[in-house]
């Protein structure tokens, strides 16, 4: 990796970075030695996420044009009908936070984790906030996808967040969820000094704005990433096919191909292995549920 600099306000070798914050259309790249510059795309093109490789060319000391993409080992991102958001590039994990309080909308969990295995990212479910009481609610709804063999991690952010390290340990994590949840406070958590550099370089960047569409990747050692994105309301998922959605849900894999149709929808259709699993509870019935919303929402 070149780490070559400018002497002057211009240099024309390009130079290798990460993208470490998204704002928009402007994005702050590393170097190999942790230089950061600030820099745009040419024209209009913005397809850029936290965790991108790119190459750069310095326009000035601290300010830079970035001019290609390295190819990616997994991309994150959602979609509604009319545009997409990338999320989170080359991360290996993704980690869904929620929370005993407020309570969380299982449907987000649902597409976070279907968004997850259409990417080939691994899923890491939190559930934050567990030193409140009257936390049996929240604790039920998540046995239905530790059944399925997710991993899912109960913690207090506030109180000790020793228990979540051990699994960001080599790898490039990305915290997702919607706003609430405790994200930030795990974030401050494990980096404490991170808060005012975090907010010094919003102001940098964003000249001072609201800086909650940002995402950060942030260096918990050398091996290990983690990238914090803004809170979700909502987690498109149009980009995928009908084939994918449904291998997506993984208790589903056993039974695809088993039905008699070989376009079986899983709807309406009679001898669908999926629809008989249900029956035969190997399925749930929630999971049906959801699979139906979202094959329609895709569909149209």
């Amino acid at each position: 990796m070149q780490t070559q600099h400018s002497t002057g306000t211009q240099n024309k070798t390009p130079l290798q970075g990460t993208v470490v914050a998204a704002y928009g259309k402007r994005f702050q790249v590393e170097l190999a030695d942790k230089k950061r510059i600030s820099c745009v795309t040419r024209g209009k093109k913005t397809d850029l996420a936290c965790g991108d490789v790119v190459t750069i060319k310095l326009t000035d000391k601290h300010e830079g044009v970035i001019e290609t993409t390295l190819p990616r080992k997994t991309l994150l991102y959602r979609s509604n009908a009319f545009k997409s958001k990338m999320l989170a590039a080359n991360v290996s994990q993704i980690i869904i936070v929620l929370a005993t309080q407020p309570s969380f909308y299982e449907a987000l969990l649902n597409r976070c984790l279907i968004a997850a295995e259409a990417a080939n990212i691994k899923a890491l479910i939190v559930l934050n906030k567990c030193d409140l009481a009257d936390n049996d609610n929240a604790r039920q709804k998540l046995t239905l996808y530790a059944n399925l063999g997710y991993q899912v991690l109960s913690l207090s952010a506030t109180e000790d967040i020793s228990t979540l390290r051990p699994y960001l340990q080599g790898e490039a994590s990305i915290l997702v969820g919607q706003s609430g949840m405790g994200k930030s406070t795990i974030i401050n958590a494990l980096l404490p000094d991170e808060d005012v550099r975090t907010r010094e370089v919003s102001h940098v960047l964003d000249s001072g704005k609201h800086t909650t569409t940002a995402a950060h990747l942030y260096h918990l050692d050398a091996q290990s990433q983690l990238i914090d994105s803004p809170g979700l309301q909502e987690f498109g998922l149009h980009h995928l096919s009908t084939d994918e959605l449904e291998h997506a849900f993984i208790e589903f894999r056993p039974f695809l191909g088993k039905c008699r149709f070989n376009n079986c929808k899983h709807l309406q259709e009679p001898d669908c292995a999926i629809k008989d699993a249900v029956a035969a509870n190997k399925i749930s019935a929630e999971r049906l549920a959801i699979y139906t919303m979202l094959r329609t929402e895709i569909s149209h």
